[in-house]
């Protein structure tokens, strides 16, 4: 029995900002899915981010990819294409830096997945996150790389001091920061129901996991998940740009077929 997929994503400007910086894309002929939230100003977050969500695309779309990353030589296969599909995303992003004085110091966050063969491979860089739930539990797949979570690693302070920080906005890694900015990666066999979630501290900051649990359980339409969970993170203030990207796994049989949100 082949699985399938069902998806739908939403990104919304906030309350607060002018500009929304985030951006999120998917392909699922090719089973591939981005969101990334760029910082930078004079708008070169909104560049970075869309440079880098479109560079994971198209390294899918273009062509059969090679995996070209000799880090990963002992990796899993979908491991080395998903991080040489980000590596390429971060080389673009210097680029365009070094041609476009008023785009200097941009760059973003990155969480990606790809399926294939009936397995997620799933990579991250900066603070954006995705989560599963699986069988009705929720499980946080990825580890910030923020000044603050490096402090809750270290046992410098809780969990909840980190969420009051004031310095939570800090994160320590990125693309387009450094010529070497490898993703994080894991890889594991999906099931029949899975949830997964991409999604940024935009939505993130506002929102318990006990709160995203509840709403992926509830709601039936991935399309209506999408929107409650934006909908919380706007009615807490909606300081910054909310993003969400939802794929769940269904038996192929059931269908893979796509729902949008703008």
């Amino acid at each position: 029995m082949h699985l399938g997929l069902e998806v739908a994503g939403r990104t919304d400007v906030g309350r607060v900002r002018q500009s929304n910086e985030d951006c999120y894309g998917f392909d699922l002929r090719h089973g591939v899915f981005v969101v990334c939230d760029g910082m930078g100003g004079h708008a070169a977050g909104e560049v970075a981010s869309k440079i880098a969500v479109d560079a994971v695309l198209n390294y899918f779309r273009d062509k059969e990819p090679m995996a070209a990353d000799a880090q990963l030589v002992d990796a899993p296969l979908g491991a080395q294409l998903l991080s040489d599909a980000v590596n390429k995303a971060n080389e673009n992003i210097l680029e365009y830096a070094e041609g476009h004085a008023s785009a200097s110091g941009m760059g973003t966050t990155l969480v990606a997945a790809r399926f294939a063969e009936g397995r997620f491979t799933i990579a991250h860089i900066g603070d954006s996150r995705i989560y599963l739930l699986r069988q009705g539990s929720l499980l946080q797949l990825t580890e910030d790389h923020s000044l603050v979570m490096e402090q809750v690693r270290r046992g410098i302070m809780t969990v909840d001091e980190a969420k009051r920080s004031t310095a939570q906005h800090i994160i320590t890694r990125a693309l387009g920061t450094d010529d070497n900015s490898p993703p994080d990666l894991a890889e594991f066999p999906a099931e029949t129901g899975d949830i997964l979630m991409l999604t940024t501290d935009g939505v993130l900051r506002h929102l318990e996991d006990s709160q995203i649990q509840e709403i992926l359980i509830e709601k039936g339409s991935l399309h209506a998940a999408c929107d409650r969970l934006i909908e919380l993170a706007l009615a807490a203030g909606g300081e910054d740009n909310a993003t969400c990207v939802l794929i769940r796994v269904k038996n192929e049989e059931s269908g893979a077929r796509q729902a949008l949100t703008n």
